[in-house]
């Protein structure tokens, strides 16, 4: 089967389905869990997004998650490792195709960690942006339907300019309007 690129309004029962699911997986994780963060474009008001929920779990120790990997399977989770991004455990909720939610796991600390949430923050504040990020999400569905890897690849320069604005926006600078190049 081929997975479908579907880009929706925005839905405010994405909160809920985040706080549903991230209060399992604290269950689940227990006192291995520092905090766990509602991310992606589900997370981010008036937002278009594929509707698949995304939640960042930070934890004290990468390496103890693995063992986890059974109780996250009854949860209806398939665990996937690292899958491409080093220091991370991946899980998606449902399967290869159909998905409802991912949950990227990461210890306290790591780089990936504050790059997610800055993004999220950065588009919550700035709401052009976001808008303008939901358009090309869009466009890029209708040209890309079943293609995920062009999907994804369409949006890489515009999420690596937005994750240099949040990155200045956080630290207090402005960015020339020349260093910022969004398509």
């Amino acid at each position: 089967m081929i997975r479908q690129v579907e880009v929706v309004p925005y839905d405010p029962n994405w909160a809920e389905s985040f706080q549903a699911e991230a209060d399992e997986i604290r269950r689940i994780l227990g006192q291995e869990v520092v905090a766990v963060h509602h991310i992606g474009s589900t997370a981010i008001p008036n937002l278009s997004a594929k509707p698949i929920v995304d939640l960042l779990v930070e934890v004290r120790d990468i390496e103890k998650i693995d063992a986890f990997n059974g109780k996250m399977s009854q949860l209806g989770y398939l665990p996937k490792g690292e899958n491409g991004i080093p220091g991370r455990r991946f899980f998606i909720k449902g399967d290869e195709i159909h998905r409802t939610h991912h949950v990227h796991i990461f210890q306290t600390g790591h780089p990936d960690v504050e790059r997610h949430l800055n993004f999220r923050d950065y588009l919550i504040a700035h709401p052009e942006d976001a808008l303008a990020y939901g358009r090309l999400k869009q466009e890029l569905a209708r040209r890309f339907p079943t293609d995920i890897d062009s999907y994804v690849a369409g949006k890489d320069e515009f999420i690596k300019g937005i994750d240099r604005k949040a990155q200045a926006w956080k630290c207090g600078r402005t960015l020339p309007s020349h260093a910022i190049a969004l398509q």
